[in-house]
């Protein structure tokens, strides 16, 4: 049985997306907006509510989740939509209830200045575990708490807790963000996800207002509807371990399979199609198959992350099946895709598929014979954000302009130097991905060291290419 996983959501963003996500969970496992179960029937579950929820007495689910922020806002938002589903204990406003302003430094002081309190509340949440297996932190990397308050969790976490997993579903800004300090929030939030996790979901609020207009049919999107589409994409991630088979049941498995080296572990989704079972208000298509799915998972329009970069190497691809599936229909779509994709040539397999399992508590409107599918790609394509982010740091960096924001913050009492290292971070990762694409990439790294991850709990497959289904 899969351990259990504690959800942390930070800030505006944060809670605003765990919404979403506990929403489509409780849908799934048949739990009402209360946490009691919806289930009637007597019958023996066959999915695992275990790593998500907790029972309470009267057969009543509650989420390990933690929320947090500055203001009360968000979380109050949280729990009007869902009376007396989570725990009033796991929630924490800042007395003063003003705020980070958008400033990473704020964030970051609020952070330290109550450490304690914050993590006595996860010592508490773990003390609920009894195989607790690791954290998901939800958070922006734009404003000031999901980005300063986050990044001091995560160091905080990490040393904490050193060997539990610990991976972010991290939320970059558009172009049209109106926050003018956010390259300064995301360089140095950019810097803890690459020194304090282990795997770094990234979602990109270009790519995903673009794909808004072709989901739904309401042509006014905004938030609301980009946070279904993260939703839908974590749902799909956690299903093998909710709805568990002999592959991928834990979130050292799913992501061992990403990750070849500590460095390079910031993970691009691809989700596909955004059917009733995951979004309201989306299109549905007329008729698909795992054959299509899968070859649109590897189209860049599917992407929940935009990218300037044409033809990048892909290092490890994992993809998620969910519905009905033919066999042949996954083979055809694999040897399809490693004709179109370019692969790191020290790259052990090419892509790995699980085929997962819908809901049986979908109810009769929403449950249909689609065929749903989610990618996650370690890729050199996440290089174009990175290079970005840089550049839009450069040219405030370079003016001084908006310092004075940070100037009271306890990391910037000596100095910027912060904001240069950070940067520095940033642009040794990018390289990092770009010598990736080297054959001799991992010459030297033997396969048994610790910092080799991939392969762990994967197996390969009767056939010896390592494509595994």
């Amino acid at each position: 049985m899969a351990g259990e996983i504690i959800t942390i959501q930070v800030g505006q963003c944060g809670n605003q997306m765990g919404k979403h996500f506990w929403s489509q969970l409780a849908r799934e496992h048949g739990i009402g907006k209360d946490g009691q179960s919806l289930d009637n029937s007597g019958d023996a579950r066959d999915d695992d509510t275990n790593p998500f929820f907790k029972l309470n007495e009267g057969n009543r689910y509650t989420p390990r989740a933690l929320m947090l922020d500055l203001e009360p806002s968000a979380i109050q938002d949280v729990q009007n939509a869902f009376p007396g589903f989570f725990d009033p204990r796991s929630m924490w406003i800042s007395p003063e209830e003003l705020g980070a302003g958008n400033s990473w430094s704020k964030g970051y002081d609020y952070g330290l200045a109550n450490q304690d309190a914050l993590l006595n509340m996860i010592d508490k949440e773990v003390d609920a575990t009894e195989n607790f297996e690791g954290f998901q932190l939800l958070h922006s990397v734009a404003g000031g708490t999901g980005s300063g308050l986050g990044s001091s969790l995560l160091e905080a976490i990490s040393d904490r807790f050193p060997k539990k997993f610990l991976t972010t579903y991290s939320v970059f800004p558009s172009d049209e963000s109106e926050v003018v300090i956010q390259p300064y929030n995301t360089i140095l939030t950019l810097r803890r996800l690459e020194e304090n996790s282990d795997a770094s979901v990234v979602f990109d609020n270009n790519a995903l207002l673009n794909l808004t207009s072709r989901v739904f049919r309401d042509p006014y999107t905004s938030y609301l509807h980009t946070n279904q589409l993260i939703s839908a994409a974590m749902s799909a991630i956690t299903n093998s371990i909710r709805f568990p088979s002999y592959m991928y049941n834990s979130l050292p498995s799913i992501f061992s399979t990403l990750v070849p080296t500590p460095e390079l572990h910031f993970l691009v989704p691809s989700f596909t199609p955004f059917t009733s079972d995951y979004v309201t208000g989306g299109k549905e298509p007329k008729s698909n198959t795992a054959y299509d799915v899968l070859l649109d998972l590897f189209d860049g329009s599917s992407s929940l992350v935009s990218s300037s970069i044409d033809n990048p190497t892909y290092l490890n691809v994992l993809c998620s099946v969910i519905g009905t599936t033919e066999q042949n229909d996954v083979l055809r779509a694999i040897a399809k895709a490693q004709q179109r994709l370019n692969f790191a040539p020290w790259s052990f397999s090419s892509v790995h598929v699980n085929v997962g399992r819908q809901s049986p508590y979908l109810s009769d409107q929403t449950r249909h014979s689609y065929t749903n599918g989610l990618m996650l790609a370690n890729t050199t394509a996440i290089t174009s954000l990175f290079t970005k982010t840089c550049t839009t740091f450069d040219k405030i960096f370079s003016k001084g302009a908006f310092l004075n924001t940070f100037k009271d913050g306890k990391m910037f009492q000596n100095g910027w130097d912060e904001f240069v290292e950070s940067r520095q971070v940033v642009e040794d990762l990018t390289e990092e991905y770009m010598a990736s694409e080297q054959e001799t990439y991992l010459d030297g790294v033997l396969l048994e060291d610790e910092n080799m991850v991939d392969h762990i709990d994967t197996g390969f497959d009767a056939d010896g290419d390592d494509n595994i289904i």
